[in-house]
């Protein structure tokens, strides 16, 4: 069995964790998501991991073509989530896959998280980044979703 689908089976335990005072056991690398379905108008929360610079937080998500949730955001939408126990807002996009700033979020992800590039089937190095094939692999594979937080997210 792979990692997303161990992981997925663990969601109810750790939105559970992430929405309890309990939190900062899991907090520091994931982050609870509130997507809308663009077409259901259905809403469900999922764990994701995630990096946050300011007002901005980006999630990586790996083998993108399994997973829909994160196309709710090809369009810019607005997002609700909960990061280090404080519930947000914002809006999300899809970066895309030959951007500036998808290279930086992926670059950003791996140096935190060297071990992850083994979702994508590639091996991380920090020293040399990746080579032009794993960049076209993650960009291929992968999908960069990038929420830009109110500014009243920001205070406190």
């Amino acid at each position: 069995m792979d990692a997303d689908r161990f992981f997925s089976r663990l969601n109810p335990l750790m939105l559970a964790i992430l929405r309890s005072p309990f939190h900062w056991v899991l907090s520091s690398g994931l982050m609870a998501l509130t997507v809308t379905g663009r077409r259901s108008g259905r809403r469900y929360t999922i764990p994701v991991g995630y990096q946050k610079q300011g007002n901005r937080v980006t999630v990586l998500v790996s083998r993108a073509a399994r997973k829909q949730w994160w196309r709710n955001y090809q369009l810019p939408a607005p997002v609700a989530c909960r990061i280090r126990g404080r519930r947000l807002r914002g809006e999300g996009h899809v970066l895309p896959g030959a951007s500036e700033r998808f290279r930086e979020a992926v670059d950003e992800t791996f140096q935190r998280m060297p071990r992850l590039g083994g979702q994508f089937g590639i091996e991380y190095d920090r020293l040399h980044g990746l080579t032009d094939s794993q960049w076209q692999c993650v960009a291929e594979t992968g999908a960069v979703v990038e929420i830009r937080l109110a500014a009243e997210a920001q205070a406190g």
